[in-house]
């Protein structure tokens, strides 16, 4: 089916008109919930990166896992974090320095040949987190895989039939973030067996205001 862009516009604004003026530079948020989903079967538990046509004023943090010529190749592109297989055998033993890093970003990107110790070291925290680095060759264009991903974001489903990703910001112009959800939208489309019919209702709200419906059949 075509998504209206305008009726998503028309949310979009009426969410920030909504919303109170805040000390801090709020996200948009966008909520998903699910019908007639069976989260038993693994297929319908929806886990995947998303590539919005327009990056979010907030900052995406990526962390390239790396050796050889592609780590000096990150670390001259001035990249956030370039671990190399030495730092990562340190994760080996320090399980709580593991967790923080976790924590600390987005995205993660690993050399191929590192996969293995990357699962061994990194693995048991960056795994129930869903952000297992994306393997990449020693070639790899660095410098444009990372600008990808300050336009990725991940769309998780876990035990509930609900998803909430963030779009944007509120400082952002209202079509480049209903643009944002409508790419969300018609890659969920995609993925789901029935559609539309799938989707319970559509909300986008300020981080702290009230959230506003979008209706797009």
């Amino acid at each position: 089916m075509s998504i209206d862009i305008k009726k998503i516009v028309e949310a979009v604004k009426e969410a920030k008109e909504k919303a109170k003026e805040r000390k801090f530079k709020e996200s948009i948020d966008l909520s998903i919930s699910f019908k007639n989903l069976d989260l038993k079967k693994p297929e319908n538990r929806i886990s995947a990166e998303v590539t919005l046509p327009h990056p979010i004023n907030k900052p995406v943090k990526v962390c390239v896992i790396a050796s050889g010529d592609l780590e000096v190749r990150a670390k001259n592109e001035g990249i956030d974090s370039v671990l190399s297989r030495t730092d990562l055998e340190k994760f080996l033993s320090d399980r709580k320095a593991a967790k923080k890093l976790a924590k600390q970003f987005d995205f993660f990107l690993a050399q191929v040949d590192l996969m293995p110790l990357v699962g061994r070291s990194l693995g048991p925290v960056l795994g129930p987190r869903g952000k297992m680095p994306k393997p990449i060759p020693p070639t790899a264009d660095i410098k444009s895989l990372v600008e990808q991903y300050r336009r990725t974001v991940r769309i998780r489903m876990r035990n509930n039939p609900v998803i909430h990703v963030r779009v944007g910001t509120k400082d952002m112009e209202d079509e480049k973030i209903a643009e944002n959800i409508k790419a969300v939208l018609e890659f969920l489309l995609e993925k789901l067996e029935k559609g539309m019919q799938n989707i319970k209702s559509i909300y986008v709200k300020t981080t702290m205001g009230p959230p506003v419906p979008i209706k797009i059949k």
